[in-house]
């Protein structure tokens, strides 16, 4: 832990979690994975650190594209901390070791995006090596890539002392609070695009919780795995022999929001059973929104992951905002992860009305259940 580490006069190394969404134009639409590596940079500095070097990935770069930089975050880093952020244009190389080296004590530095050399997703041996010669010390702040075996998670730990960040110390302990002890009123809410990602957390909880909540367009590979027409909507082929083992212990949508697209100004509300073949399903509908709300006030633990419809539309967002209400207004535990339900968080300014909001989405999914996350094993060992 790192408050149990000796960092006065050493260059520490922090990965953190800067991949965040950005509109077409640049702009931060959530800076709360920023907001919240905040007090491990303000214990770093207090506790006297030489210098401290940040590291983060953002996006799924192919050729070092300009708006995948991390450039306009390490300058709206440097407005959150009242204090000058140093971006450097690349994470390794003798020129970056010298810069830093160079540079006056209790100096900050954000690396360029980590992701623009092919070997990070690799998780290169000398890949890891080059980062680790940057510092001294090396503290993980990013729970949202623990479950990812990337060269700064896992195989810069080889090369130095290796520590848990704040925030990561904070999603472990909130998570555990749900991972260990299940109850018979915990309630499990998915949405998003793909039931891909979530199915090992429905097997894991599916005895354990007392309902699973399921919109998006996961809900929609379960609709049609069992007969229903669900027109143009979005889902996946590949699961429908998995969804189709989902019983009535799996509650769906009875009613839904349909449109022709998703940019349609206007929305149709049909029963799951009258969708037409040019609909998209969009959203849930108000029975079923009703329904799901009554469940959410009789739960003591709720975890929800991903938005129940097309929020980015206003039109079909009306779900979502309403589950964030419920979950808000309810007396439960109430933990909330991934990236879209962040933005929906944002937009809804509900942030401190939520019980635990991790910053993790996938590495959320991956702890809960139980899978080995790549990164928290190498700090464990």
């Amino acid at each position: 832990m790192i408050k149990e580490i000796d960092v006065k006069n050493k260059k520490v190394f922090v990965r953190v979690d800067f991949n965040i969404d950005l509109d077409k134009d640049g702009r931060i639409l959530s800076d709360f994975r920023i907001r919240a590596t905040i007090p491990t940079i303000q214990f770093l500095l207090k506790a006297g650190a030489n210098k401290i070097i940040l590291a983060s990935h953002l996006g799924k770069p192919r050729n070092k594209e300009e708006e995948l930089s991390l450039r306009p975050i390490a300058e709206y880093l440097g407005i959150l901390l009242g204090r000058k952020i140093n971006f450097l244009s690349d994470c390794i190389g003798d020129e970056i070791k010298k810069e830093i080296d160079k540079a006056a004590a209790g100096e900050i530095f954000l690396l360029e995006n980590l992701r623009f050399h092919e070997e990070e997703e690799k998780n290169d041996d000398q890949f890891a090596k080059q980062l680790a010669s940057l510092a001294d010390v090396y503290v993980n702040d990013a729970f949202g890539v623990c479950h990812r075996a990337n060269a700064s998670v896992v195989a810069i730990t080889k090369f130095l002392p290796s520590y848990a960040g704040l925030l990561l110390e904070k999603e472990i302990e909130n998570l555990d609070k749900v991972k260990n002890n299940f109850t018979q009123s915990l309630i499990l809410i998915l949405g998003g695009v793909k039931i891909s990602t979530k199915l090992p957390l429905i097997k894991k909880f599916y005895k354990r919780s007392y309902k699973i909540l399921l919109g998006g367009g996961l809900a929609n590979t379960v609709l049609k795995a069992r007969g229903l027409n669900i027109g143009k909507s979005v889902f996946e082929s590949e699961l429908l022999s998995e969804a189709k083992k989902l019983d009535e212990n799996i509650i769906t949508p009875i009613d839904c929001l349909v449109g022709g697209s998703v940019d349609d100004k206007q929305a149709r509300v049909v029963g799951v059973e009258g969708v037409g073949e040019n609909d998209m399903i969009l959203d849930i509908g108000p029975s079923s929104l009703d329904s799901f709300v009554d469940v959410i006030k009789g739960a003591t633990t709720i975890i929800w992951n991903g938005p129940l419809g097309y929020f980015e539309n206003a039109v079909f967002a009306k779900s979502t905002e309403n589950i964030i209400k419920a979950i808000s207004e309810s007396q439960a535990f109430s933990v909330v992860g991934g990236g879209e339900t962040l933005l929906a968080l944002e937009k809804a300014k509900a942030f401190d009305k939520i019980g635990f909001v991790s910053t993790g989405g996938g590495a959320m999914l991956s702890y809960l259940s139980g899978e080995e996350m790549p990164g928290l094993k190498v700090l464990n060992q």
